[in-house]
């Protein structure tokens, strides 16, 4: 079981690591030194290029989210007026 606590976040950082470039180098089945991990990542503004993407694919995560539950509200509202019309009076 998750520990509610930890799953409460103010600010989210997101980073690409030499770390995770050597995971995946890995998964495509390569290696990659450190120091070419490095030179990849800041090599013409790639490290800036991902970071916009990963701040784009947040922005639209959360407009996804925002909209779900806006959807599931609208409509346990209707369920909920719904049920209350079915209801003898």
């Amino acid at each position: 079981m998750i520990d509610a606590k930890k799953c409460w976040r103010q600010k989210v950082v997101a980073e690409m690591t030499t770390a995770h470039l050597e995971q995946f180098a890995r998964e495509v089945g390569t290696t990659i030194a450190r120091e070419d991990a490095l030179t990849f990542l800041n090599l013409n503004g790639r490290a800036y290029e991902m970071w916009r993407e990963m701040m784009r694919a947040g922005e639209e995560y959360i407009k996804s989210e925002l909209l779900r539950s806006r959807r599931d509200a609208v409509g346990l509202h209707i369920a909920s007026v719904s049920s209350r019309d079915l209801r003898p009076h």
